[in-house]
């Protein structure tokens, strides 16, 4: 007997690559002890929360950076990473990104 059902390939669970990284960091902070789990949820919810009057989030972006600013905000509280060590970092990112020819995996300096 067959089956007269198609498969088709699944959705993937997240949108963009850097949405699943962000959320591969915080659950490798989360393992390592950096913080409890609960703390982070409930600071998540709250960062939702005063997004989501703003403006209606739609689980894409909008969720990730709500998501990233709920953990930049942790980790700064608990000084694991200051403003200041984001921002550079972002930076170098930058700098790194932009000097990579196309194609090419992108390298920070050492530092």
């Amino acid at each position: 007997m067959t089956s007269c059902m198609t498969h088709s390939a699944p959705e993937p669970v997240f949108a963009e690559p850097w949405h699943a990284q962000l959320f591969a960091v915080t659950v490798a902070l989360n393992e390592s002890g950096r913080f409890a789990w609960p703390d982070w949820a409930g600071r998540f919810s709250e960062t939702l929360k005063r997004n989501g009057l703003k403006k209606d989030l739609d689980g894409g972006d909008d969720y990730f950076h709500a998501w990233l600013e709920t953990l930049e905000g942790l980790l700064a509280e608990k000084g694991e990473a200051t403003p200041e060590d984001v921002l550079r970092l972002q930076s170098a990112w930058e700098d790194a990104y932009l000097a990579t020819p196309h194609g090419h995996p992108v390298r920070l300096a050492e530092t």
